[in-house]
């Protein structure tokens, strides 16, 4: 994983803070290859929060803080709300995802 310590305290600790303590959270994608160099922070989410309107909000404030913490990154959010329907980018991050 190419993330250090103190980069996934800093997302776990932003994306529960605004999506709710008990959301799960996934690295995948290129981050996780340590042969690999640069890319993006792909970040898979199953918030707690429910509501569409709450949703957004949160989307939009724990990117502005991730943007705080991290640097100016290129950080992938995909949020998959309970009940929603499966798409296959659900079901990538699921199986190949590091649970952070």
């Amino acid at each position: 994983m190419r993330l250090s310590e103190a980069q996934v305290c800093s997302i776990t600790h932003i994306l529960r803070q605004h999506f709710g303590a008990e959301s799960e959270i996934r690295l995948f994608g290129s981050r996780l290859d340590d042969s690999a160099r640069g890319g993006d922070i792909d970040l898979y989410i199953e918030p707690e929060l429910t509501d569409g309107n709450e949703l957004a909000k949160a989307l939009i404030q724990s990117k502005v803080a991730l943007v705080k913490a991290l640097g100016d990154q290129k950080i992938d959010l995909v949020i998959n709300r309970k009940g929603s329907s499966s798409l296959p980018i659900y079901q990538h991050a699921r199986e190949t995802g590091v649970v952070l």
